[in-house]
């Protein structure tokens, strides 16, 4: 390769924006003519290069957006502490078949089970499948729902998180919220409804929703839409932290 059309090469691949191509042109070139390889195959060679940053920096991105508490990956998950639980069932589920489905998951347990470290784990990989996520606590949509109607944007911020193709609400229940915020709250979960799926931690049965959101009316038409289809995942073992607890206590 001549230094005039190398020039002209390098500046079509900036005004293109391929900088890996343009980063591993070079070398890719040298294995190509050494290996005497066919311009279709040199030429995958390069594409897939590129091809391959991009899958890793737009899983990064999502990542990033999707703001997880802590990065808890399912290769993570004791699921020797979880007796009760299937792992084949997570597994498929971290294949992403429920997105596809619009399918909502629900962990239903008490504190300490592992419930956020399953729905992030879900959450991450629905991030590596290129699912656009979004990890928040109840109170903290509630919050920030209750900040965008007070600036009138209320609108614009339930369009935003019906966009995400995943959106998992942790520790809902913890805090009950008013009857303002679990209106809120409810125009964000009726507009998802059947449309796009949500994955919820909580430490409420669901005969104890009243408590969450006040108004029994209200409670029974958010069960009917959150339910609907869902898989319901009850995580009735004994708590991680109480477990370690006992066993430095006994050392």
């Amino acid at each position: 390769m001549n230094a005039a059309t190398k020039a002209v090469l390098k500046e079509n691949l900036q005004f293109l924006k391929l900088s890996t191509i343009m980063k591993n042109l070079e070398n890719i070139n040298r294995q190509a003519l050494e290996a005497k390889i066919s311009y279709t195959d040199f030429l995958l060679n390069l594409t897939q290069a590129e091809v391959n940053v991009r899958k890793e920096n737009g899983r990064k991105r999502r990542i990033r957006e999707a703001s997880f508490s802590l990065h808890k990956p399912l290769e993570t998950f004791e699921f020797e502490a979880a007796p009760d639980l299937d792992a084949r069932f997570i597994n498929d589920l971290a294949s992403g078949s429920y997105i596809k489905q619009n399918k909502n998951i629900i962990f239903l347990g008490k504190s300490g089970t592992g419930k956020t470290h399953l729905a992030t784990a879900l959450g991450i990989e629905a991030c590596d499948h290129g699912v656009r996520t979004k990890f928040i606590t109840g109170c903290g949509l509630v919050n920030e729902l209750t900040e965008a109607r007070d600036e009138k944007r209320l609108r614009l911020t339930i369009k935003r998180y019906f966009n995400y193709g995943l959106l998992i609400i942790d520790e809902l229940g913890y805090v009950p919220f008013s009857k303002e915020g679990a209106e809120l709250l409810f125009q964000v979960l009726a507009e998802r409804h059947e449309r796009k799926p949500i994955i919820i931690t909580t430490n409420k049965g669901f005969g104890d929703w009243t408590e969450i959101f006040g108004d029994p009316s209200l409670t029974a038409a958010l069960l009917d839409r959150v339910t609907h289809k869902a898989h319901v995942i009850n995580c009735s073992w004994q708590s991680y932290r109480l477990s370690e607890t006992l066993k430095q206590r006994k050392k």
